[in-house]
């Protein structure tokens, strides 16, 4: 028997558990399929902070959230045993002390056959995260959905932060360079080929000004073609989508993607050997409404349902 959400019916969504979904808790990965984990952390941001908000802001609006996906038809808790794990205990005071205790938390997650399903937090837990998935996987492919590359050489002469992640990934042999996306890319730069260097690296790079006014369907499906078989992960950054669907974000830029888009990507990745994901950069000092965080729910939420071995009525 699998864990179950908490339904409305049940108990109010505004009172019960404070999990994602109002799932059981559990103390360890141990027996789970797939395991919600929070990094609250901002201190490897470099503009507005505020994430380290995020995983509790994601977890209370998911309350919201139903076990079916009627679209899909994907039913995660039918074969998947799910349940929330808590945060990872960063060090509040220490980037670099933090990033080895992320690395030390996800070696432990990994080492029960569990898919870590994380809630930023700021993009620099990545790094730690994909250090872990590595040491299991070897190097894996890589879905990067932002608005922002995070190839930086340094961010104020330190070689880890929110905007470096994938550079040390590439430079680590992390990741598969040739089994790369990075898609949403948008807004100015420090030079004219910003985008240019990983795309020699091998990555594809998918701006978003060239998926405009367009449906994403099929370019998950060029996405997946190309990725093939072989491990994957993906890195969702809220700031991928335009501040008109996600204000609450450290380092928001005009032009990107609609939450239907989104979806559509998400959803357009089902088949694909996943092996971890995160949703990240929700700062909810910024997001009055709760929209920010709302979204952001969703969308690990269908994260959830393309993982494999989800049940489809």
């Amino acid at each position: 028997m699998t864990n179950q959400p908490l339904g409305g019916n049940e108990m109010p969504r505004f009172a019960g558990p404070n999990t994602f979904m109002r799932l059981p808790t559990a103390d360890s990965a141990a027996g789970l399929d797939a395991a919600f984990v929070g990094v609250p952390m901002d201190i490897g941001a470099s503009w507005r902070s505020g994430t380290r908000f995020g995983p509790k802001a994601i977890r209370a609006e998911s309350a919201m959230l139903r076990p079916y996906n009627m679209a899909t038809g994907a039913a995660p808790f039918d074969s998947l045993n799910c349940a929330d794990i808590g945060d990872v205990a960063i060090n509040t005071f220490d980037l670099k002390d933090s990033v080895v205790r992320i690395a030390n938390a996800y070696e432990a997650i990994l080492s029960h056959d569990t898919v870590p399903m994380t809630m930023g937090g700021d993009h620099t837990l990545t790094l730690p995260i994909l250090r872990a998935i590595a040491r299991k996987h070897g190097a894996v492919g890589l879905v990067h959905v932002d608005a922002h590359a995070d190839v930086n050489m340094q961010m104020f002469g330190e070689a880890i932060a929110h905007g470096t992640p994938f550079r040390r990934a590439y430079e680590e042999g992390l990741i598969d360079p040739a089994r790369v996306w990075q898609v949403g890319l948008r807004g100015t730069g420090y030079t004219a080929e910003d985008f240019d260097e990983a795309r020699g690296w091998g990555f594809q790079v998918v701006p978003a000004e060239e998926i405009w006014h367009k449906s994403l369907t099929p370019l998950a499906v060029l996405i997946r073609q190309a990725v093939g078989a072989g491990p994957v992960y993906v890195s969702f950054d809220i700031d991928s989508l335009d501040p008109a669907f996600a204000p609450g974000t450290g380092t928001p830029e005009i032009a990107g993607l609609t939450t239907m888009q989104a979806v559509e990507l998400i959803r357009g990745l089902a088949g694909l050997e996943i092996v971890g994901c995160d949703l990240v950069e929700v700062s909810p000092p910024y997001d009055p409404s709760g929209n920010t965080a709302l979204v952001a729910a969703n969308l690990l939420y269908e994260m959830l349902c393309i993982l494999p071995g989800v049940a489809r009525r």
